[in-house]
């Protein structure tokens, strides 16, 4: 099968699969998407969705997130974990979008990057999900099907994506990261993964994995992304 018969196919079984995928995490404009991006780093989307609200209705704009303590904020993320760098990177990249962006969230992916606990994954979910952007985020579970359906070696985050946006249309890449992420999550968990029987592995892996697979062995995972 062709490369691109196969990303083809893939998409097919998503939109089958997947056909509206809304941003798992709760937001209502760019900047609270931003903060919530921020605090998912190693830590679950429910965990988030459970902890923003109380954040939100302290802060829900740059001018009241800037004005907050880093301790006050830290108290309220505290069950995201992480939460004195993350205490303080809110805080800071508020301070700075006060300062030099009038108080909104810029639609440009290397000043998104300037900002403190913002890295590329990031600034790319609020370039795509926020201002429509075309981008592909690579998370953990990106990281993991692209190697899995062989679209990409795995060996890098940066490859990974590199990979992806050169294997599908531009024009489906926003709602592609979150598709692959709905799969991952409810047919390609990481461990105990029946290759058999998932609906794109079954096919798509390298022969390598499939034959793993028809062994009873376990398909091996590429190294994890990080947020």
């Amino acid at each position: 099968m062709k490369r691109s018969e196969k990303c083809a196919r893939i998409q097919r079984i998503l939109d089958e699969l997947h056909p509206h995928v809304p941003v798992p995490l709760d937001h209502v404009d760019p900047f609270t998407l931003l903060v919530a991006v921020v605090l998912s780093a190693q830590c679950t989307d429910a965990r988030v969705n459970q902890v923003t609200p109380a954040l939100f209705a302290l802060a829900s704009t740059p001018q009241a997130m800037s004005r907050l303590s880093v301790e006050r904020i830290r108290e309220v993320i505290r069950p995201c974990g992480l939460s004195p760098q993350k205490a303080r990177a809110l805080q800071g990249l508020s301070e700075i979008l006060v300062r030099e962006h009038g108080g909104t969230v810029p639609a440009d992916l290397e000043a998104l990057e300037r900002l403190p606990g913002v890295g590329h994954k990031t600034a790319s979910v609020v370039m795509s999900q926020a201002f429509g952007v075309p981008a592909f985020p690579v998370d953990t579970h990106i990281h993991r099907l692209a190697a899995r359906w062989g679209l990409s070696p795995g060996t890098t985050v940066e490859r990974t994506e590199r990979d992806l946006r050169r294997a599908f249309p531009e024009s489906a890449w926003n709602k592609l990261h979150l598709q692959i992420i709905y799969f991952g999550r409810s047919h390609c968990p990481a461990l105990r993964h029946d290759l058999a029987h998932c609906p794109i592995c079954s096919w798509a892996a390298p022969s390598r994995l499939r034959r793993k697979a028809a062994r009873g062995a376990k398909p091996g995972t590429r190294r994890r992304a990080t947020r």
